[in-house]
C-alpha cells in the first residue's frame, strides 16, 4: 500500500517549505514591531498603532516564556531518559 509521502512531489515540498518560511518571517516581523520597534517610535495618531505602542503585554510575554520553555524541555529530556532506561 503506497504511503502519503510517495504522492508528495519534490516541488510540492519546496513550495510548502517556502510558504512556511514566509509565514514565519511575517509573524516574526509583526511581533518584532509590536514588542520592540513600536515602543521606539513617536506616538501615532492612528488608534490601532497607538494601542500597540501603549501595550505592555507582548514586551513581557517572550522573556517570561523562556524559563517555562527551559523547564518543559528538561522534563521532556527527563521523561525520555526514564523511558529509555526503564
Amino acid at each position: 500500500m503506497p504511503t502519503i509521502s510517495q504522492f508528495i512531489t519534490a516541488n510540492e515540498r519546496v513550495s510548502w517549505g517556502g510558504f512556511f518560511i514566509i509565514f514565519g518571517s511575517t509573524f516574526f516581523s509583526a511581533f518584532l514591531y509590536t514588542a520592540v520597534i513600536s515602543k521606539l517610535l513617536p506616538p501615532s495618531d492612528n488608534a490601532i498603532i497607538f494601542a500597540i505602542q501603549n501595550d505592555r503585554y507582548y514586551c513581557f510575554l517572550v522573556p517570561l516564556t523562556l524559563p517555562v520553555l527551559v523547564v518543559a524541555v528538561y522534563f521532556y529530556w527527563l521523561s525520555m531518559k526514564m523511558f529509555k532506561h526503564a
